[in-house]
């Protein structure tokens, strides 16, 4: 977890609105892209709404993080992106197919609404989420991967919150197991030249998320991670 004594400075951490309060779900449906989905909608709400990190918090956070880099001026197809946000996480159980299932569904449920093309690109980009690791002319999958990192340059509080809520997620795990391979997650990532792809990520975030990082493998302390 995040060294107490450490200071970022404020500017450097994604801005933290209130989300969580009991009007959360009353908040996620006002941000609802798709006009006439409705019952759609609610299939993803109750499929966010679990325990651990992948919860509705997450859910709202990157669909924040998305309208924060659209105002920041950064110009991509909304829906797409705020679609896969959507999706991104939608089936979440810790097996490793989990964003292709969260992909698929898209595929299947969308066409309907949105059309096969759409539908094709929201597919795509959960895809993405699976490695973050989109090319750089790809605008949309930077900014859903930029906000979906977003919590990597959190503040303290709501960082811990999110390394509880990961471990959460991997209760079926022994201790040993569980830290080696969250040390080898964030060492990868610590290990990339850059964590953001947008200019507006990288200025804001990049700072504060190195920082993080740092401090949980710290905290995680003679794991190996070869």
């Amino acid at each position: 977890m995040p060294d107490p004594d450490r200071s970022v400075p404020p500017d450097d951490a994604p801005d933290d609105p209130d989300l969580t309060g009991p009007d959360l779900v009353e908040q996620l449906r006002s941000r609802w892209p798709v006009v006439g989905a409705d019952d759609l909608r609610e299939e993803l709400l109750a499929a966010w709404d679990r325990p651990g990190y992948h919860d509705l918090r997450h859910l709202a956070e990157v669909l924040a993080r998305v309208e924060e880099l659209a105002s920041a001026g950064i110009g991509f197809r909304r829906e797409q992106v705020l679609l896969a946000a959507w999706f991104h996480d939608a089936v979440y159980d810790g097996e490793r197919d989990a964003e292709e299932r969260s992909a698929a569904w898209a595929e299947r449920s969308l066409p309907s609404y949105v059309g096969e093309a759409v539908a094709a690109e929201v597919a795509r980009l959960v895809r993405m989420t699976e490695t973050h690791d989109p090319a750089p002319e790809d605008v949309e999958g930077c900014v859903l991967s930029d906000a979906d990192l977003a919590v990597l340059a959190a503040g303290q509080d709501r960082y811990a919150a999110y390394v509880a809520g990961v471990r959460e997620e991997y209760t079926h795990l022994d201790e040993e197991t569980f830290r080696r391979g969250r040390a080898q997650v964030l060492a990868s990532l610590a290990g990339r030249p850059t964590l953001f792809r947008t200019d507006h990520a990288r200025d804001r975030w990049e700072a504060a998320a190195r920082a993080n990082l740092a401090a949980e493998l710290a905290a995680l302390g003679g794991v190996e991670v070869g």
